[in-house]
This record gives structure tokens, sequence and C-alpha cells, in this order.
């Protein structure tokens, strides 16, 4: 296996937990459950927060050098913004993380586009 292989791997790993988390905090919000929503939330802003750290060897591990340099910078970015949906508490800001203004049902998410630009070396910066 590659070391971009084992990158993407983990994403998809960490996408999978991020997804989940979302769905969970959805399903919370449907029966009522505000503090459990609230919480949900945390966890997905959390998951994506430390992201950028986790991955350090792995994205070392990336072998074309502006491919890495790319997938470093998104992951800062992934990560900042969780980061600072988490400083201030803002639920609200954690519920938009990975979604543009104008995104609709049914269309990819950003950390969907950015894994999917990694699997195909494509990654824009």
């Amino acid at each position: 296996m590659t070391g971009t292989q084992a990158f993407i791997d983990w994403m998809e790993a960490r996408y999978a937990a991020v997804m989940a988390a979302e769905r969970q905090a959805l399903a919370e919000l449907d029966v009522g459950d505000i503090a459990a929503y609230n919480a949900a939330m945390k966890e997905k802003a959390t998951l994506l927060a430390g992201m950028d750290r986790e991955a350090v060897e792995l994205v070392a591990g990336v072998e074309d050098a502006v491919l890495r340099d790319a997938v470093t910078h998104a992951l800062h970015r992934f990560s900042n913004s969780a980061r600072n949906s988490l400083r201030i508490g803002s639920v609200f800001y954690m519920s938009a993380l990975l979604y543009p203004d104008d995104h609709k049902p049914g269309e990819p998410d950003n950390l969907r586009l950015f894994i999917d630009g990694v699997r195909s070396g494509r990654l824009e910066d």
C-alpha cells in the first residue's frame, strides 16, 4: 500500500466517524433532544478539529510533494474551522462545517470532495 492510499484509508475512516456523529445529531434533533444534538455536533467538530495533528505522519507519506502540500493546507483549514467552532461554542457553526453556503441536499460535502480529490491526485489548493 502506498503512503497516499494509507492516508486515504485513514480519511475514509475519519469521514465515516464524522458523518455518523452528524447523523446521530440529526436523529436527536428529530426527537427534540437538544442536549444530545449539541453533544453529537460537538463530537463532529472534535473529530474534524484533530485531523491536521493526527494525520501528520500519514500526510508525510503522501508521495507527490504538490499533493502533500495541498493536503496539509486543506487539513489545516478543516481543522482550524472546527477548532474555531468549538472555541466559540457555536452549535450552528459546528453544524455548518463541511458545507458551503450554497450546498444542496444530495450534493457531496467539502470533506467528501477533498477525499475524492486526494484519490484522483487532483486536489485543488
